[in-house]
């Protein structure tokens, strides 16, 4: 049974499939995305869009070589022994080819559903220790406050062991990380300044990863006219000066500054419009392919193994054929 081994899949960069691509639409551009050559492609589980195993199976058998990530599963969604259950068997049909992302959830969605716990960090660092244990062939864990898995065993175990790990934002959920998972998943913007706060508390764990899984997100755009791609941006920002991306602006020097001109803002859609272009082009990635290019370069150089491209603008098959544009070995 292999263990997951960030190092060996530093440099990686990946694309996502939105949420809101026609169905029809989804397998196609999961093979356009492997033709192109992105190492990865990375679902997600929104409440109310399309569910992340079932994507990521159907892309996974889909494909000949992609590695499919799913970020995230949140962890009051499923239980943790069918969950694994689940994952166990993609990486068993697909061995090497999957990361599992697990996370709080986005509370409001999570209260909705009835799944928001009084404590979302413990029932994530159980969930996670119980999912790791059980993808190993090890029983699982008693005495939980949440997760009740005790002397449950896989019979089914993969060879290859998926990574698996946490896409969070706050300090202790990210110290969390370094001891029950594989890794982070850093939710856009993930600049790198974001990415070296996220790393400083990961390692402040007891026991921190060595070589940890590092995930990042971020809105992309890649035009030969800088303008059209910096335009194209600025809608997937719209959002970055509301309350819960506090955390991926503090590290910015200008965070005061996006901070009041947000509250001068009407609203969201004003914000976005009137960003100026230097931070737009420090919270996406964005511009030439060679400005593009040099973004990735900078965030693999902060701590990232993986950089995902979020196609920003109406028409994702369009942008993933520009955003290939970026990658390192485009000619």
């Amino acid at each position: 049974m292999s263990q997951p081994n960030a190092a060996s899949d530093r440099g990686r960069v990946g694309v996502m499939l939105p949420r809101d691509l026609p169905v029809n639409e989804v397998l196609p551009y999961a093979r356009r995305a492997e033709e192109l050559g992105f190492d990865q492609l990375w679902v997600v589980e929104d409440l109310g869009w399309r569910g992340g195993l079932a994507q990521a199976a159907t892309v996974l058998a889909s494909t000949a070589h992609l590695t499919v990530g799913i970020g995230i599963l949140p962890a009051g969604a499923r239980n943790v022994s069918f969950a694994a259950m689940e994952l166990a068997t993609l990486a068993q049909m697909f061995p090497g080819r999957l990361i599992a992302g697990i996370g709080h959830g986005m509370p409001d969605w999570m209260r909705q559903t009835g799944a928001w716990p009084a404590s979302p960090l413990t029932l994530l660092k159980e969930y996670a220790t119980t999912l790791r244990l059980l993808l190993h062939g090890k029983p699982g864990p008693g005495g939980g406050r949440y997760v009740h898995a005790e002397d449950v065993v896989l019979t089914e175990t993969p060879d290859v062991v998926p990574p698996v790990i946490l896409g969070v934002r706050g300090p202790k959920s990210q110290a969390a990380a370094g001891q029950v998972a594989d890794g982070l998943l850093l939710a856009e913007p993930a600049a790198p300044a974001y990415i070296t706060a996220s790393l400083h508390h990961l390692h402040t764990g007891t026991a921190p990863l060595r070589e940890p899984y590092v995930v990042t997100y971020d809105a992309a755009a890649v035009d030969d006219d800088e303008a059209g791609a910096l335009a194209r941006a600025r809608t997937a920002l719209k959002d970055i000066g509301e309350p819960d991306w506090a955390a991926h602006i503090a590290p910015m020097p200008f965070a005061t500054q996006l901070r009041e001109h947000r509250a001068a803002c009407i609203d969201a859609e004003h914000f976005a419009r009137t960003l100026p272009d230097a931070w737009v082009r420090e919270l996406s990635i964005t511009g030439t392919p060679d400005q593009a290019r040099a973004a990735i370069r900078a965030r693999h150089a902060a701590g990232a193994t993986s950089v995902v491209l979020a196609p920003a603008g109406p028409d994702a098959r369009r942008a993933l054929t520009s955003l290939a544009r970026a990658l390192p070995h485009h000619p």
